[in-house]
C-alpha cells in the first residue's frame, strides 16, 4: 500500500505555495519590498497592487514564473478585498496553474473561508479538480480546515463524497492525515465509509495506517460491522493491518470491536446486553429474592423470639423501603434519561435548513464552537455535557454513565431517581442488616448458646446467612456509588467528565488545568439538584468558558 504516495501528494501542495510565498521574504523572515502583484497580493499590500494595476498596468489576468495567478496568491492569504479588485480588473476566477489547481484550492489550503465565498459568489467552480482529481472538498480535507469544508458544502453544496483519481474520498483522506473533527463532520454529512479507492481500502483502513485512535474509534462506533472485516487488495481488514504497522493500541481496540460485533449468548451476559434488558433482570430478582428472604427467615422464622413492637415497627419500615426501592429501580429504567431528538424525530422541521449553515449562530449553551458535538451517528449537534452512549445508541444530555444495573443510562432527566434509588438501597439494606443480627443475637442470648455464635447461625439459620451475605453485596455496591454520585453532585460534574477531563475543552482553563465552568458551590449545587432534578448549563461560573471551548 503506497501511503507514502498520499502524503507527498498532499504535503506538497503546501510546500510548494509555501516556498513561492517565501521568495519574497529575507533569510530572518522578514518581508522585503514587494516587487509585483504577486508579492502584493501575497503580503495584502493593497495601495501597491493598485499601483502596479491602475499606474503601472501591470496584468492580473496572467501568471507568474512558476505558472501561479496572483488571485492564488490573494486565497492563499485570504485577503478578500484584494481578491474581489483582482476579479474587477480581470482576473480569471477559474484559472488554473500547472497543477490544475485554481484559487479556491488555495483558499482550501488555509481554509480562506471569507476568500471562498468571493470566488464562488463570481462563478469558480465548486467542483474544479486538479490534475490529481482533487477538489476543494479534497483539500480542505486534507489539511483539517472543517469550518472551510462545511461552509462549502453547506452553502454551495459541494460534493464531499466524491472520489479523486485513485478513488479517495475527502474521508480517506481526513481519516489518514488523523482529522478528526472533519471526519466527523463529513460522517454527520453521511459521508459513505465503505467507499474503496484503488487498492481496497476504506477510510479505516487508511485510518489505521496514519495510527490515529480517535480517528478509529469516530468510523467504528459510526459504522457497521462490515466496514470491519472490509480486506484491501492485499487481503488485509483493517485489524491485521494495524497489527503489521505496529500499532498495538488500534489492533487491540479494532479486535474488540470485531469481538463485539459477533458475540455469543455467553459474552452478552457477561457484558450485560442479553437481550437489551442488561442486569435489570438480575437485580430484580435479587431485591424480590431478599424482600422473601427477609420475611420468611428474619422476622417470621418460627425458630427465633418473638417480634416486640419495636423491631416491628423498624421491620415494616424496611419493607416499605423495599418497595420503594422496586418502584424507583422501575422508574430509573423506563424514564428517558435525557435523550436528544435525532434529526430523523424532528419531521419536516429537519429539512428546512441545513443544521450547520448557520452553526455560528445557534444557542451558545447549544454550539460552542467545537466539531466534536458533532454525533455522526444520531446527526445531532449535542449540547455540552452531552454524549453518544454506545450502548443505547442515543445522546444523552448531561450524561454521567450507563448503569447496566437499571439497563438504562444516567442522565439529565433522572439522574435524581438514580440517586434516590442509591439511597434508598443503602437505607433498606443497612436497616434490614441491623434488624437481622438483632434477631440472631436475641436467639442466641435466650437459647444460652454456649461455643461458637457463628456456628449457631450457620447451622440453625441458613436463610439469614443468604440474606445477610446478599445484603451485604447490596449495601457495598449501593453506598459506594451513593458517595461517588453524592460527592459529583456537590461539584456539578458528572462520571463522565471526571473519567474524560482531558478530552474535554470547556473543562480547561486558559492555563491548561482542570476547571469545572459549572461548579457554582456546594449549596447552590446541590440546591438546584434536588430542586430541578438538574443544573442549568446555561449558568456558568466564569464567562469565558465559550472562548475557552473554542481556543480548544
Amino acid at each position: 500500500m503506497a501511503s507514502s504516495e498520499i502524503e507527498v501528494i498532499s504535503v506538497s501542495r503546501q510546500q510548494e505555495q509555501e516556498e513561492q510565498q517565501d521568495q519574497s521574504a529575507s533569510p530572518n523572515g522578514v518581508a522585503t519590498a514587494v516587487i509585483d502583484v504577486y508579492s502584493a497580493c501575497a503580503y495584502g499590500d493593497f495601495e501597491r497592487l493598485r499601483h502596479f494595476v491602475e499606474v503601472d498596468g501591470e496584468s492580473l489576468s496572467k501568471p507568474d514564473g512558476n505558472g501561479y495567478y496572483a488571485l492564488q496568491w490573494a486565497a492563499l492569504s485570504n485577503f478578500p478585498e484584494i481578491a474581489q479588485y483582482i476579479l474587477e480588473h480581470g482576473g480569471d476566477v477559474n484559472a488554473a496553474d500547472n497543477l490544475g489547481q485554481t484559487a479556491l484550492h488555495w483558499a482550501a489550503v488555509r481554509g480562506s473561508v471569507a476568500v471562498a465565498d468571493v470566488l464562488l459568489q463570481s462563478g469558480a467552480r465548486v467542483e474544479a479538480a486538479d490534475s490529481n482529481g482533487f477538489r476543494a472538498a479534497h483539500v480542505s480535507a486534507q489539511f483539517g480546515q472543517t469550518t472551510f469544508l462545511n461552509h462549502i458544502i453547506a452553502k454551495y453544496n459541494a460534493d464531499f463524497d466524491a472520489p479523486d483519481n485513485d478513488g479517495r474520498s475527502p474521508l480517506h483522506w481526513a481519516a489518514y492525515k488523523g482529522f478528526g473533527d472533519t471526519v466527523r463532520l463529513l460522517l454527520f454529512r453521511d459521508a459513505y465509509q465503505g467507499r474503496q479507492d484503488k487498492e481496497g481500502c476504506t477510510p479505516l483502513h487508511w485510518a489505521v495506517l496514519g495510527g490515529n485512535v480517535e480517528v478509529c474509534t469516530v468510523l467504528v462506533h459510526a459504522g457497521t460491522k462490515q466496514e470491519l472485516s472490509v480486506k484491501d487488495n492485499a487481503g488485509c481488514t483493517p485489524h491485521q493491518l494495524a497489527s503489521d504497522k505496529g500499532h498495538r493500541q488500534i489492533a487491540l481496540y479494532l479486535s474488540n470491536a470485531q469481538r463485539a460485533q459477533s458475540k455469543n449468548w455467553r459474552d452478552k451476559i457477561c457484558s450485560g446486553k442479553l437481550g437489551g434488558t442488561g442486569y435489570a433482570p438480575i437485580l430484580l430478582s435479587v431485591m424480590l429474592i431478599l424482600i422473601f428472604l427477609f420475611t420468611s427467615s428474619v422476622i417470621a422464622a418460627p425458630n427465633l423470639p418473638k417480634v416486640t413492637a419495636a423491631v416491628g415497627l423498624w421491620a415494616w419500615t424496611a419493607l416499605s423501603l423495599a418497595v420503594l426501592s422496586l418502584i424507583m429501580l422501575y422508574k430509573c429504567s423506563s424514564k428517558d434519561p435525557g435523550y436528544i431528538k435525532r434529526h430523523g424525530d424532528l419531521g419536516k422541521e429537519a429539512d428546512t435548513e441545513d443544521p450547520l449553515l448557520n452553526v455560528d449562530l445557534n444557542n451558545s449553551s447549544i454550539w460552542m464552537g467545537s466539531w466534536s458535538q458533532l454525533c455522526p451517528t444520531c446527526k445531532i449537534i449535542r449540547p455540552v455535557r452531552s454524549k453518544h452512549c454506545t450502548t443505547c445508541l442515543r445522546c444523552v444530555e448531561q450524561f454521567d454513565h450507563h448503569c447496566p444495573w437499571i439497563s438504562n443510562c444516567v442522565g439529565k432527566r433522572n439522574k435524581r431517581d438514580f440517586f434516590i434509588f442509591l439511597c434508598l438501597g443503602t437505607l433498606t439494606s443497612t436497616i434490614s442488616a441491623m434488624i437481622a443480627v438483632q434477631r440472631v443475637w436475641t436467639a442466641a442470648q435466650s437459647l444460652h448458646i454456649e461455643g461458637s455464635w457463628v456456628h449457631f447461625v450457620l447451622t440453625q439459620h441458613p436463610g439469614i446467612v443468604v440474606f445477610m451475605a446478599l445484603d451485604s453485596i447490596i449495601f457495598i455496591a449501593s453506598t459506594t456509588l451513593l458517595v461517588s454520585q453524592a460527592s459529583q453532585i456537590a461539584r456539578n460534574i458528572t462520571t463522565n467528565e471526571l473519567a474524560n477531563a482531558v478530552r474535554y475543552g470547556y473543562l480547561r482553563g486558559p492555563d491548561g488545568r482542570f476547571r469545572n465552568p459549572y461548579n457554582h458551590g456546594c449549596r447552590k449545587n446541590c440546591a438546584d439538584f434536588l430542586i430541578q432534578g438538574y443544573t442549568d448549563d446555561d449558568e456558568i461560573a466564569w464567562p469565558d468558558l465559550h472562548q475557552v471551548a473554542r481556543q480548544n
